[in-house]
């Protein structure tokens, strides 16, 4: 997806092995054929939904580590369409399957989870809005991928409605904004030619392993 910007392009092609993983994962496709057993997709989900906590709590980081007004009011954006929009979506199917708000909240967080959200995290209180937008970036924009790519390729509506959340027209904006804001933000606070720089090989290793951890969440969603 050129549309995401420069910036990830170039991190995805760095990471192209964990990304194929990521982006073709068994999990994913058994959405595009609705094969993937709804015991799955609902463990899957109680997790991401904790996941987004703290990935909403990162993106709030986000907004600390900005050094512009612009890059505030992305990184609330962002935060504003986790927590208004996306995990709606989570409590929508759940509560239809009989798993209410407050079970929700309260689900126990596995270890793969644990691993993926801390990591995000640890990458900005440590770093910069330069490394926590690596660590950021795989899982806004693998989504966004992954929901274009299936909103074509889907042979069953068993999964339809997560897939066109995030093949949607909202969701794609945030895709692109993300990548404007990478690309923005490697350009103030290194230069131009951003993957030039010393720094880039690190912020490219960061993005790779938030990637193999996105497939670790996968595979964790395939064993309830």
């Amino acid at each position: 997806m050129s549309g995401y910007g420069k910036a990830f392009a170039l991190m995805r092609d760095a990471a192209r092995d964990p990304w194929r993983d990521y982006t073709r994962h068994a999990f994913v496709e058994g959405m595009k054929d609705g094969t993937l057993p709804r015991k799955a997709f609902l463990h899957y989900l109680q997790q991401d939904y904790v996941f987004l906590i703290h990935f909403s709590r990162a993106w709030a980081l986000a907004v600390v580590k900005s050094e512009t007004h612009e890059e505030m009011l992305a990184a609330a954006r962002t935060v504003n369409g986790l927590i208004s929009e996306e995990m709606k979506l989570h409590i929508g199917i759940c509560e239809a399957e009989g798993i209410p708000q407050d079970q929700l909240f309260a689900t126990p967080e596995r270890q793969e989870n644990l691993a993926y959200t801390r990591f995000v995290l640890e990458a900005g209180y440590s770093g910069d809005l330069l490394d926590l937008l690596a660590a950021l970036a795989p899982c806004v924009m693998g989504y966004g991928e992954i929901g274009a790519r299936l909103a074509i390729e889907a042979t069953s509506d068993t999964y339809r409605d997560w897939i066109n959340t995030y093949a949607g027209e909202d969701y794609q904006a945030a895709c692109k904004a993300v990548g404007e804001l990478m690309d923005q933000a490697l350009t103030r606070r290194i230069r131009a030619d951003f993957e030039t720089s010393p720094r880039w090989d690190r912020l490219c290793q960061t993005f790779t392993t938030a990637t193999a951890l996105e497939v670790n969440f996968w595979q964790m969603g395939l064993t309830p």
